[in-house]
């Protein structure tokens, strides 16, 4: 057995291993990463050949942890892990956008990546590792692979830079992003941050940099010394160069007139486009078996006609498909209140992005549950994003929610968050539905997110808005033009995909691919500047459909107050078997929610009936209560016995009302007092039993007291 094992020192003392040649070895690359300990075992399997017609390159990537890896059992009836939770499949996407543009254009055999948490501590974290793992997999591989990269987090805590930093720090930050890298470019950053500069971002990039060229030298020494630096040949494109000079020749022209055309409608630039391309096949006048033959070719062919004349039009004229200037954002308009049921809504468009959002405001038993291996909670801010198929005009049928959904979903709700504040009451949902799309909709989320929270009257601290950025470059970035407000087909066919959300005081989050070599920081600069000028713009329509947060609730969304209670006293709230709470929610018609933190008991009462919850706050204050010896009291007739009537004088709280002490004349029977069941009257305390607890309870001593010579028994 040839183990083979790297270290890679970070700047803090603490080290990462990479180790190959002791697991998985029937996999085409398998590396076991450890920090601390925490170990990642990435694998990574492609197929020898690629499937006939594949013009693509299909890439999986699956991150997944174990639950055992924490000493933990999984949740559900089963007790096993299940389908991939939100957070693995986003820390998938993280790996799956920094390895996608590196492998070779024609290679495209099916590839599958799988990283998996082993082992943690729940101290580091392994989702910046499950870059490095990839990647490591597949130098040991013979995969022809464009890196090595890797992945590091940066995180600003009290004004320094910290990389990779623990769970416990990040707590800490007001910078939060994960940078993908080769040794000489980004490939991909996302994270969040709490209103920072332009430049503070930028430098934290530049921090994460530095640290992965170590790391992708060291990739390099563990490649060479596993003897891959030679990769597999392979052949999974056929070409016909006489055939792709006949389309570049009888098309270009076509497509650059269309490119430089202005059309700013969608679909009929796209049929336009079309269009050329059945007007040359046509032309060939081919058979069906040749045309069978031919049409893949003049699809791939035809897609490189159309990319370079949309980048031409833009490098040489300045011109963009829809007629913009490259600074320049589409028609903006919005509208709030739209739907009368939410409790918030709003409708966002720009240019040909629709999002119709909506805002629902709930208590404590709507907050979601986090169960994830290594980090357990409740969330009380929630945003879902929904991306139907008509929203582009496909007839299809819509499938679920799918990795795309999840991330763009992820995007806007790290945009978002922070202006959520703190100690607020309710548990927020947004849900974002995109009903049309053309580049950009998790933007166009963040600022349909801002106007209905607004509409909703949710107290933010400031609006937020979002943008896309693009990238048209060629010379390794010597030539380039970024763009605001980026198309779907601006996105498609070129080098970038920069979002940027923020206040007018700072960044909230981001996300960024890029697809080329040669992006440097003077292009970074200039794409974060050009952002903000966009955020701006945007901000401004924004503010001028609403302000600031509506100053009060929509009459059906709920109320809540909030009260706390000593800790000992939240049982006898919540009752044997939960009764009493129960019976409290039944009668006042609220949503009664405890929780207990630190010393005291949390007690959120929630209804769109104020008298509902005025009732309910009297009653858990009337639990809460100590009862007080010479206090009067209204009490309700629980039980009648030969003896006396059994009193519920507090909430919770029952004592004898004994027969002696009805009335001032000698009484034979309880009924001669004249009180029933579910009777209310009025009684004094007048002892508490210290050895049994019990309550002494009188009426008479509240009545007139008769003359002496009338009370004579």
């Amino acid at each position: 057995m040839n183990v083979v094992t790297k270290t890679i020192t970070l700047g803090d003392g603490r080290t990462i291993t990479i180790e190959t040649g002791k697991l998985a070895k029937q996999a085409d690359g398998a590396v076991m990463v450890t920090m601390g300990k925490t170990m990642l075992l990435a694998t990574v399997c492609s197929a020898k050949d690629a499937v006939p017609g594949t013009d693509f390159m299909p890439l999986s990537v699956d991150y997944k942890e174990k639950f055992a890896s924490n000493g933990r059992f999984p949740g559900g009836f089963t007790r096993r892990e299940g389908r991939s939770s939100d957070y693995e499949i986003l820390v998938s996407r993280l790996v799956d956008r920094a390895l996608r543009p590196l492998f070779p254009d024609d290679f495209h055999a099916e590839t599958f990546v799988n990283v998996t948490l082993f082992s943690a501590d729940g101290i580091d974290m392994p989702d910046a590792l499950a870059g490095l793992a990839a990647s490591s997999a597949l130098a040991v591989s013979d995969i022809p692979f464009g890196g090595p990269i890797s992945e590091v987090r940066v995180a600003r805590i009290n004004g320094k830079f910290v990389v990779n930093p623990t769970f416990a720090q990040l707590e800490d930050a007001d910078i939060d992003i994960i940078v993908a890298a080769t040794l000489d470019n980004i490939m991909m950053v996302e994270g969040e941050m709490k209103e920072v500069s332009e430049a503070d971002m930028l430098e934290a990039i530049k921090v994460a940099h530095e640290a992965i060229k170590s790391h992708c030298l060291v990739q390099l020494e563990l490649m060479k010394a596993v003897g891959k630096i030679q990769k597999r040949e392979y052949c999974h494109e056929v070409n016909d160069e006489n055939l792709k000079k006949d389309v570049w020749k009888k098309t270009y022209d076509k497509a650059y007139a269309l490119a430089t055309a202005c059309n700013t409608d969608k679909h009929s630039r796209s049929e336009n486009f079309e269009k050329v391309k059945e007007e040359y096949i046509a032309s060939l006048n081919l058979d069906e078996t040749a045309l069978a033959e031919k049409q893949p070719l003049i699809n791939r062919y035809y897609h490189a006609v159309e990319k370079e004349a949309m980048r031409r039009s833009i490098l040489d004229e300045g011109k963009r498909l829809d007629g913009r200037q490259t600074t320049e954002i589409r028609p903006i308009w919005s509208e709030v209140d739209y739907l009368p049921g939410p409790h918030g809504s709003a409708i966002f468009t720009r240019g040909e992005t629709q999002s119709l959002t909506s805002v629902t405001l709930g208590t404590k038993l709507d907050e979601k549950i986090v169960d994830d291996a290594l980090v357990q909670g409740k969330d009380r801010f929630l945003l879902h994003y929904n991306f139907p198929p008509f929203s582009t005009g496909e007839a299809r049928a819509s499938r679920g929610i799918g990795r795309r959904e999840i991330g763009h979903g992820n995007l806007a709700y790290r945009a978002l968050k922070p202006m959520i504040p703190e100690d607020y009451p309710y548990v927020v949902r947004i849900v974002s539905d995109i009903l049309e799309s053309n580049g950009s909709s998790s933007m166009a989320t963040v600022c349909a997110g801002t106007l209905a929270l607004m509409d909703a009257g949710v107290l933010i601290k400031k609006p937020v808005s979002g943008i896309a950025m693009g990238l048209i470059s060629e010379n390794k970035g010597k030539n380039f033009a970024v763009l605001s407000d980026i198309l779907g087909d601006e996105d498609h066919l070129g080098d970038m995909d920069f979002k940027v959300t923020g206040t007018r005081d700072g960044i909230t989050a981001t996300q960024m691919d890029i697809k080329v070599d040669g992006l440097s920081y003077e292009i970074l600069e200039k794409a974060l500047k050009q952002a903000r000028d966009g955020r701006m713009h945007i901000l401004d329509k924004i503010t001028e459909t609403i302000a600031e947060p509506r100053a009060d609730l929509k009459p059906h969304a709920p109320r809540i107050v909030v009260m706390f209670i000593p800790k000992e006293m939240i049982g006898a709230v919540i009752g044997p078997g939960g009764k009493i709470i129960q019976n409290m929610q039944a009668e006042t018609g609220t949503v009664i929610a405890i929780e207990e933190i630190g010393d005291q008991g949390r007690v959120e009462i929630a209804s769109s009936n104020k008298a509902g919850i005025d009732s309910a706050v009297a009653m858990i204050k009337g639990i809460v209560a100590i009862p007080e010896v010479g206090e009067v009291y209204e009490a309700k007739i629980k039980s009648i016995m030969p003896y006396g009537a059994f009193v519920e004088f507090m909430p919770g709280k029952e004592g004898l009302l004994h027969i002696s002490e009805m009335d001032w004349q000698r009484l034979q029977t309880v009924e001669q007092a004249g009180i029933h069941e579910g009777d209310i009257v009025k009684v004094k305390l007048l002892d508490i039993d210290e050895k049994t607890g019990k309550f002494k309870l009188s009426m008479r001593v509240l009545m007139p007291r008769p003359p002496r010579e009338e009370n004579k028994r």
